[in-house]
């Protein structure tokens, strides 16, 4: 396993809590009866997760004294066989400042036998950065789903005519179909036929899923929540009572939903005015528009057509520190390690995205090229635009993509916790009580990114030494 202990310890410590997937107890007591949904949650998780037992989360993930690491493990490897199918752990021993800890990895479950249940109960779980949760009838419809491969854009869109597709669209496909691919697909003269080979229509001429979505005139008459939510979080600096602005339904076919999105964040994403060296005075959004393009598409064309999925959107929140696009369903044939790191192309809606290939967007163009240059794409606009990596997470049910705000000296540096602590620090006093109510972090780990922030020079702390104390910024 060689797990980088050094490294997790620097994540749990920056995220204030465990992860999505590493789960910390302390078990000075013995094994937490909690750990069987842990466990159910983890090998349903795409990747695993990590089950660190001998630290104590409430005091700043330091070491517990472990009265028997080795019995530990042998409880946990019993719980593990109390599943349908057992749960795979390998364990690993660590010290850590002269403690032992046990290091258990929960392998994922294979995706033909998930979800994986509690035997005596019947229960699922699943992962959330709050903990584990039951899974929901229609979650684990998801999973059911996932044991075949995925045909649900290949089907007849139930009483849609050929009269229901945009005429616009439908002739600029045909036209491009036969412009770029005139030995192949665009060799058929007959426009029913060609539609038909291309999978728009199916052997009856009744349209597909794949293309009402993608050529519809309005895909919502059957399929209300192919759409995009899209919302402006104003967080704690809104105006009293102001939870969100400018919150919209986009809807239509895709490439009219791509150019809305675009619109929107024109809209919406705060701009700059900057000069180059050259002496050129540019305006710069706050996140590349050609990042947000790639990912909304990439949410679009990825997202779970499964009947389960049918009563959720693809989701756009902007929120003050960050930009969030997700939609139903995880990752298809990848996995978050191999994203953008490897040129592989895998489509769960290979019919729609070979559609979507052919398509242009009357105000942004080409829609998706189907080379695995979507992520890519993404890491070099964020890089040029001296922004921080987006965050990819997949649950399984669910992909999300957050792409952080930029940062501005001095907080440039932070990171995890140090950042929020700072964040939400302002000239005017505050606690770390008031920090713990309004962060929900742990006090220990508070007062750990306050002595960071105090030894940087970025905060000032006042009283103290029977007096109360409180902690305010230096600079902003």
């Amino acid at each position: 396993m060689a797990e980088d202990i050094e490294s997790i310890l620097n994540e749990l410590r920056e995220a204030g809590g465990g992860t999505a997937s590493i789960e910390v107890k302390a078990a000075a007591g013995g094994l937490p009866d909690s750990l069987m949904s842990t466990l159910s949650a983890l090998a349903n998780l795409p990747g695993g997760g990590l089950i660190i037992l001998g630290l104590d989360e409430r005091a700043g993930f330091r070491p517990v004294a472990l009265s028997d690491p080795q019995e530990l493990k042998q409880a946990l490897a019993s719980k593990a066989r109390h599943f349908e199918p057992p749960v795979r752990l390998t364990f690993e021993d660590a010290v850590i400042e002269g403690s032992p800890v046990v290091l258990a990895r929960v392998h994922e479950c294979d995706p033909s036998a998930k979800p994986c249940r509690a035997a005596k109960s019947g229960a699922a779980y699943l992962r959330g950065w709050d903990g584990d949760y039951r899974m929901s009838a229609l979650e684990e419809q998801a999973f059911l789903a996932q044991r075949t491969a995925p045909v649900s854009d290949r089907q007849a869109c139930t009483g849609a005519t050929f009269q229901d597709l945009d005429e616009v669209l439908t002739e600029s496909y045909v036209r491009t179909v036969r412009e770029r691919d005139p030995q192949g697909l665009g060799r058929f003269t007959d426009r029913d036929e060609l539609l038909r080979r291309s999978g728009v229509l199916d052997t009856h001429g009744v349209p597909t899923v794949a293309g009402v979505l993608a050529l519809g005139a309005y895909p919502q008459q059957w399929f209300p929540r192919f759409a995009i939510q899209a919302a402006v979080d104003t967080g704690q600096g809104g105006a009293k009572g102001v939870r969100a602005r400018d919150q919209r339904l986009i809807t239509g076919p895709i490439p009219r939903l791509l150019d809305q999105a675009m619109e929107w964040a024109r809209t919406n994403f705060a701009t700059d005015i900057v000069a180059g060296a050259d002496g050129s005075v540019v305006d710069q959004t706050a996140y590349p528009l050609i990042a947000f393009r790639e990912l909304v598409a990439n949410a679009l064309i990825h997202r779970d057509l499964s009947p389960w999925s049918t009563g959720m959107a693809t989701e756009v929140r902007l929120r003050p520190d960050r930009l969030i696009v997700s939609n139903p369903g995880g990752l298809y044939g990848i996995t978050v390690e191999r994203l953008g790191r490897e040129a592989v192309s895998s489509a769960r809606n290979a019919r729609l995205l070979n559609i979507c290939q052919y398509l242009r967007t009357p105000a942004n163009g080409r829609i998706v090229e189907a080379l695995a240059t979507g992520i890519p794409t993404v890491a070099q606009a964020l890089a040029e635009a001296g922004l921080p990596d987006a965050r990819y997470t997949d649950t399984a049910i669910r992909f999300m993509a957050v792409l952080p705000r930029a940062r501005t000296a001095p907080r440039a540096k932070l990171k995890g916790t140090a950042a929020k602590v700072y964040d939400a620090l302002s000239t005017e006093l505050k606690t770390v009580a008031q920090l713990e109510a309004e962060l929900g972090l742990q006090p220990p780990t508070i007062r750990h990114a306050l002595r960071n922030l105090r030894a940087d020079g970025l905060i000032e702390q006042i009283g103290g030494r029977g007096k109360s104390t409180g902690y305010k910024r230096l600079t902003d």
